[in-house]
């Protein structure tokens, strides 16, 4: 074998790829689904974010308020509380159901709907801190990426200081502004800065999301040697064979729907063959052999043929020879011209088909 034999220059099988999202080895980025998330959470914020302040405001006033203070009697805490959770739930529903929509449908877009119960289970290998030492040192993969999250950090830093520095001179005053406008402006700042986090976070999330793409259709390709051993083990599958087996049936039984009722008689042995004939003289040279079958597909040739009226003999010499010597859509050969002609003619007296030419 030459030495490029184990080189993986083949793209993936389907059932290496399949095999592949089993083990949950599947592109995805965890940092985009948290930049998307970030993101969603503030636009919801934007937009809910008012009438769920407001909602708050007025339970405290009620909660608070003089009327409050009128029982001190502890029978309706409860009733109360209750009701407390219900506006609060009700007021933050869109914001929580918006904030979980959109984290299954990045995921749903990252990786597809993939269940593996495989992957929640826990192990206990992984708790070995030497382990952990290892995977942070190996390679100096862990040092790279130490660095590259030490980097996001100090940019994100940035980001977030080009969004504060415009207002330096309002944060610096903020004494001199009520108690609303200073939660405004903070709520504004603080919209600003996340934001700009969550785009910068969303750019670098699609960069390592292409990558881990490339870095999994890296780790999949084959080599020719494994291609044809995979082929040889999904041939000597027996799911595979016995799959084979039901779609060929299924085709069969498929034709014989179709061909059968066009046959001018079916030969039979009598139980355990079943050949369907058909004779044109303006067309065929010779009778030709429409549909045939052994066993099951023999007994659902009769069973098509009583359906459709079509006439059936017993014949058990006859049978088992054309069985074995035509293939479906063949003439018969010259030696069972005699026997077929006799036949036909007898079908053709019983239903009182002329033809132009005989057997």
């Amino acid at each position: 074998m030459s030495e490029d034999a184990g080189e993986k220059t083949e793209a993936p099988t389907p059932r290496r790829l399949t095999q592949a999202r089993e083990q949950g080895n599947i592109a995805r980025s965890p940092d985009l689904t948290a930049a998307v998330v970030l993101i969603a959470v503030m636009m919801l914020l934007k937009y809910y974010g008012p009438p769920l302040v407001g909602t708050l405001k007025s339970l405290v006033q009620q909660m608070l308020g003089p009327d409050s203070f009128k029982d001190f009697g502890t029978d309706s805490i409860g009733e109360t509380l209750m009701r407390a959770v219900l506006v609060v739930g009700a007021a933050m529903a869109p914001l929580l159901v918006g904030t979980v929509i959109v984290a299954i449908l990045i995921n749903l877009v990252q990786v597809g709907f993939n269940l593996n119960l495989n992957r929640i289970q826990p192990n206990i290998a992984a708790l070995n801190p030497l382990k952990g030492l290892g995977k942070i040192f190996h390679r100096g993969q862990g040092l790279v990426q130490l660095g590259m999250s030490v980097l996001k950090m100090c940019v994100a830093g940035l980001v977030a200081y080009s969004a504060v520095h415009g207002k330096l001179a309002q944060i610096v005053s903020v004494q001199q502004l009520s108690f609303i406008q200073i939660f405004g402006l903070s709520a504004q700042i603080v919209y600003q800065i996340v934001i700009r986090i969550g785009i910068f976070m969303l750019v670098l999330a699609l960069i390592d999301y292409i990558y881990q793409r490339f870095r999994i259709a890296k780790e999949l390709k084959m080599s020719k040697e494994e291609v044809k051993e995979e082929m040889r083990s999904m041939d000597g599958d027996p799911k595979v064979k016995a799959r084979r087996k039901d779609i060929a049936r299924q085709i069969a039984m498929n034709r014989l729907k179709k061909d059968v009722p066009k046959a001018d008689v079916v030969v039979t042995n009598p139980t355990e063959y079943a050949i369907a004939l058909k004779y044109d003289g303006d067309a065929m040279h010779a009778p030709r052999v429409v549909a045939k079958g052994q066993g099951p597909m023999a007994k659902r040739i009769r069973e098509i043929a009583i359906a459709h009226g079509i006439p059936i003999l017993e014949r058990k010499p006859l049978a088992r020879a054309l069985y074995k010597v035509v293939e479906v859509g063949q003439e018969i050969p010259e030696e069972f011209y005699a026997a077929v002609a006799e036949i036909l003619a007898y079908v053709y007296e019983l239903s009182g088909k002329l033809r132009k030419k005989s057997a």
